[in-house]
């Protein structure tokens, strides 16, 4: 993991296409601002693993239930 500090006005770069600004901070809050490409999804952490565990629970299949192919008719 790379570490860095950063003030209030400040950004990073993740490659060419996304800024990272630190917006302020107020004691142990951070306000962060991310500056990217429409086509790539930010999420905050929690949300994205409750995205990962629905698409986890819709891709287990249980014996007997699996669909049958679309062309299958």
């Amino acid at each position: 993991m790379l570490v860095l500090t950063r003030k209030s006005n400040q950004s990073i770069m993740i490659g060419d296409d996304i800024e990272v600004s630190v917006l302020s901070i107020m004691g142990e809050k951070v306000r962060i601002g991310i500056q990217a490409p429409r086509d790539i999804p930010v999420f905050r952490k929690e949300v994205y693993l409750e995205i990962q565990q629905e698409k986890d629970a819709a891709t287990v299949v249980t014996p007997g239930t699996a669909a049958a192919p679309a062309d299958a008719a």
